[in-house]
């Protein structure tokens, strides 16, 4: 691949996948490009697009997070659990977000500070929040009858529903974060040379434990949006979300080794995932090949981020 070709492919490579997918799309499958079909997709990828901004940046300081799933579901459950109780929205949403800002914390500080790895560290905590979730409500689904509680999911804004201006809003706000401060450029320098930017005066271990905290609260926030959107809180909810939410951000051109990832980038990874599934959904194709194409998607993802490494 000459230096050229490789330089636009980097920059809008993928988004011209996009478009060409979404012509394709158009053409071939029955009511794709209805508007209630778009506002469905838009629905369905919340969850990823929400967790899917932290990730790049863990994914950018050179580690992930495998444990994005549980901590979706050990925070719904919890605030599901509080409200019933308490009757309290602000009790609710502030222990749910408390409660993935510890995992996150946990998570940072075995991996910055005791040096264990990302990958074992994290399948632990995945392990360990999944029971606990599992514990907390035997097994069973909560359901949620707060009419205060509803309102994060349910309210409408220009006939769209709020966990979509919610995923909106977190792309603009972590976009800012990565783009415009000294921690975004922070995060990215770890990821490209963890020991140039020590060297740097960059707090590598502070801001690694910070970017695993942002992590857990934002997939703690996604679990309670959820939980509010379906009136239902479920301990075994969010299995499998770490794997597409990766896959998102990989294919949006979020290197896998650290220090390159984008948020425009981040957010075509995220729509060409949903766009994908959603099709498959129209075509009424069987869950288990859909399983199997997201699958190829995840491994065509890190072939993809494989060739940009080695330059070729």
């Amino acid at each position: 691949m000459s230096l050229t070709v490789r330089r636009i492919w980097d920059k809008g490579g993928m988004l011209l996948v996009f478009v060409i997918l979404l012509a394709i799309l158009a053409a071939t499958v029955q009511n794709f490009t209805s508007a209630e079909n778009i506002k469905g997709l838009l629905m369905s990828v919340f969850m990823v697009g929400m967790i899917a901004c932290t990730m790049l940046f863990c994914l950018a300081a050179g580690d992930f997070d495998l444990s994005v799933g549980s901590t979706f579901a050990l925070a719904g459950v919890l605030s599901a659990l509080i409200i019933s109780k308490t009757g309290s929205f602000f009790y609710a949403i502030s222990a749910g977000i408390a409660a993935g800002a510890l995992v996150g914390l946990v998570n940072g500080f075995v991996i910055a500070k005791i040096g264990i790895n990302a990958l074992i560290t994290t399948l632990a905590t995945m392990q360990i929040v999944r029971g606990v979730a599992l514990l907390a409500t035997d097994a069973t689904s909560i359901g949620i009858f707060d009419a205060s509680f509803g309102k994060l999911g349910k309210s409408q804004f220009l006939g769209i529903q709020s966990p979509v201006w919610i995923m909106i809003l977190s792309f603009i706000v972590f976009g800012l974060l990565l783009n415009k401060t000294v921690f975004g450029r922070n995060t990215l320098a770890i990821g490209g040379n963890a020991e140039a930017a020590c060297l740097a005066g960059v707090k590598v271990a502070r801001s690694k434990i910070v970017i695993f905290m942002l992590q857990g609260m934002m997939a703690a926030f996604a679990g309670i949006v959820l939980a509010s959107y379906v009136t239902t809180a479920q301990p075994n909810v969010g299995q499998g979300l770490e794997l597409q939410v990766i896959s998102a951000c990989v294919l949006g051109g979020v290197s896998l080794t650290g220090g390159i990832g984008t948020i425009s980038g981040m957010i075509v990874g995220v729509l060409i995932m949903g766009t994908v599934q959603n099709a498959m959904n129209l075509k009424n194709i069987e869950p288990f090949w859909q399983l199997v194409v997201s699958g190829l998607i995840l491994l065509a993802a890190v072939m993809l981020d494989k060739l940009k490494t080695k330059g070729v």
